[in-house]
């Protein structure tokens, strides 16, 4: 049952100010939810979005003043300070997702060996602890290997294709840590995959219908829905990902990224404890968006109905071409193409490869669709 008196409007605190905090607030705000954040820098994207708490985010003072007034607080990101904000509530306010789930979430390894043990799907892999242990390994499983950072590894930062040893040396240097480097057999697949699952604390939960990812030097470059596979495949993709969103105890929104490999497995890519940009499509897409389902989930509320309004739906994100100040370069031509929803994060800094922001189109036709969103997304140089 939810955690607030019956009759009030929560609060909703949100652990970071970034462009999640920023489209998870405004699906609160429409539901006539607060919303605050508690933020260690000011923040472009959630500027004039409810109340920012600003200063050290893990001090104990701090998260208790910021919780003080919350029904629920929850992260933007699994890198938030989850574990220092539920022992400065000492459970007065819940903190969801939990540290239990962000724990196994945020080491690759852990997150890896946690899905392996529990009987999920997942490509081979090995947790080295040395430089020479990566070499043995990924000679065994034959280059291409990929080499990924346990921590602080998203959109394309932290994960390395490697050929040969001298490109897992150079690899190693850059991405290791204390503990090592995720060594990861190469996987051949026919399409990337993305499940969406918002779960409730006790369960109850809805999946969004299967999407197909594209990827461009590590970065989700578009996103299709509904995916191009059979029935069937569609249902083991989901059936999988709600296993490993269980297997976790996930609460709130959770992406799972699969592998539809040549042999037609499903294999699990990766967990992400949050609204994900794989989601994006779903504020004009779905009849209830990743956004407001999340904030129902934390808030431990009924959830909305995850299946698409409309036949298609067609995601293209926006990055950085350039290193500066952020501007409104290309917005009037974006904005001119017909049945375009822009979206712009309001970043003030643009760097190159950063996600600026995004563009949706829907529709009947998935190539029209497609075609009218990346000519959108081209317009916009930010």
């Amino acid at each position: 049952m939810p955690s607030f008196p019956k009759g009030a409007f929560p609060v909703v605190g949100i652990l970071g100010g970034g462009q999640l905090a920023r489209m998870t607030a405004l699906a609160a705000i429409r539901m006539g939810f607060e919303v605050r954040f508690l933020l260690p820098e000011a923040s472009g994207p959630v500027q004039g979005l409810g109340q920012s708490f600003i200063g050290d985010w893990t001090d104990a003072g701090m998260l208790r003043d910021f919780g003080a007034v919350c029904a629920v607080v929850t992260a933007e990101s699994e890198w938030a300070p989850v574990k220092e904000a539920e022992t400065a509530l000492q459970g007065r306010v819940p903190v969801r997702p939990s540290s239990f789930t962000l724990d196994i979430v945020r080491h690759k390894g852990r997150q890896k060996t946690w899905l392996r043990d529990a009987g999920l799907p997942v490509p081979r892999f090995v947790c080295c602890a040395t430089l020479e242990e990566a070499i043995t390994e990924a000679d065994h499983f034959g280059y291409p290997v990929l080499a990924k950072k346990y921590t602080h590894a998203y959109d394309g930062y932290g994960n390395a294709t490697v050929r040969s040893a001298d490109e897992l040396r150079e690899a190693w240097e850059r991405l290791a840590a204390e503990d090592g480097l995720l060594i990861e057999a190469f996987v051949s697949f026919q399409r990337e995959l993305s499940v969406l699952v918002a779960r409730r604390p006790e369960g109850a939960h809805v999946i969004y219908p299967v999407a197909d990812t594209e990827q461009r030097n590590h970065r989700c470059y578009a996103v299709e829905v509904p995916s191009c596979i059979e029935d069937t495949e569609a249902d083991e993709a989901r059936r999988i990902g709600l296993a490993a969103v269980e297997a976790v105890q996930g609460t709130g929104l959770i992406a799972v990224e699969l592998f539809h490999t040549e042999d037609g497995d499903i294999l699990i890519n990766e967990l992400a404890p949050r609204p994900h940009n794989t989601g994006h499509y779903s504020i004009e897409g779905s009849y209830t968006s990743q956004f407001e389902n999340h904030v129902r989930a934390v808030l431990d509320l009924p959830l909305g109905n995850p299946e698409l309004c409309t036949p298609v739906a067609i995601m293209v994100n926006v990055f950085g071409k350039r290193d500066g100040t952020a501007s409104s370069a290309g917005l009037d031509e974006a904005l001119a193409v017909p049945g375009v929803a822009v979206h712009v994060y309001g970043k003030p800094n643009v760097r190159m490869h950063r996600k600026m922001g995004h563009v949706t189109v829907t529709g009947n036709d998935r190539a029209v669709a497609r075609r009218l969103a990346e000519t959108s997304a081209a317009h916009l140089r930010l």
